[in-house]
């Protein structure tokens, strides 16, 4: 009472899409810690990260960070759609830039660069 196909392996899909989806994450939280040090030793390129005067600074560093991640992530996407690619050593990296971020947005670190 089996079907022909109960045999047939199933189809898998590429893994590319979502290993953009955490790599361009990771790409993300990285940008805002980068803005992040930038905006708090640079008054130049504080005054240039103010979107929003309410909200200082914050606004250009989300809103810039915000577009890095989604930038990153078409590009990643359209690149690596139809391929398999190595997930630990993707997951890995974005977790590195993910520990760089918090690191960058520490106060105590901050202050001692």
């Amino acid at each position: 009472m089996h079907s022909e196909d109960s045999n047939a392996s199933p189809s898998l899909r590429p893994n590319g899409a979502g290993a953009a989806a955490v790599l361009s994450a990771g790409v993300g939280v990285f940008v805002l810690g980068v803005l992040t040090v930038a905006g708090d030793k640079s008054a130049a390129i504080k005054a240039m990260m103010i979107f929003y005067k309410p909200t200082g600074a914050l606004s250009g560093v989300t809103s810039l960070s915000i577009v890095a991640w989604l930038l990153s992530w078409l590009l990643l996407h359209l690149r690596w759609k139809e391929r398999d690619l190595p997930l630990k050593a993707i997951a890995t990296a974005a977790f590195l830039l993910l520990a760089l971020s918090l690191l960058l947005t520490f106060p105590p670190f901050i202050d001692a660069i």
